[in-house]
């Protein structure tokens, strides 16, 4: 069972950085296209801890960066700062409202925003830091948690809880 569990998570993973990657002209709205992976990084820091989160951080990221023109390992170090803090935070929250679940996506989208620019600024100091985090990274953050009702919808379906303490779901 675990191992059919693992699987589907690495088929998620890698079918979901496949479609952020491939298909980023279809997910565009107003030029601002949603992080599927960081979704993704979220759901699993809330429903699995900051390991899970992590290593979906991991796997994302390099296909992310693979993909694109950043630097090898510029998604991965981003997604796995953000799988820890959302997993250690998660562990404080109930996360299972869908407001709640919104506001964290959307504050992580923030976060990986903030920290993805900040990179690039090292890398690259004439990038204007602020107006990027301004008008890439909190669009960004905002249409990927307008996705989040949906995409956790169809997630919790796939990764449902079956371990039971005493009659009830965990």
């Amino acid at each position: 069972m675990k191992f059919r569990k693992n699987m589907l998570w690495l088929a998620t993973v890698i079918f979901m950085a496949l479609i952020q990657s491939t298909w980023p002209d279809a997910l565009k709205i107003q030029g601002v296209t949603p992080d599927l992976t960081l979704l993704l990084v979220v759901f699993f820091a809330a429903l699995d801890g900051e390991e899970r989160a992590m290593l979906t951080g991991v796997i994302g990221g390099v296909y992310q960066d693979v993909a694109s023109e950043a630097v090898l390992g510029h998604h991965v170090v981003c997604l796995v700062i953000v799988g820890y803090m959302v997993g250690r935070l998660a562990t404080r929250l109930i996360a299972d409202h869908p407001a709640v679940r919104v506001g964290l996506v959307f504050l992580a989208g923030v976060v990986h925003g903030i920290i993805f620019t900040s990179i690039a600024y090292v890398q690259r100091p004439d990038t204007e830091a602020f107006y990027t985090i301004g008008i890439a990274a909190v669009p960004a953050a905002f249409y990927t948690a307008l996705l989040t009702p949906l995409v956790y919808f169809v997630l919790s379906r796939m990764f449902r809880r079956t371990d039971t303490f005493m009659g009830v779901l965990s």
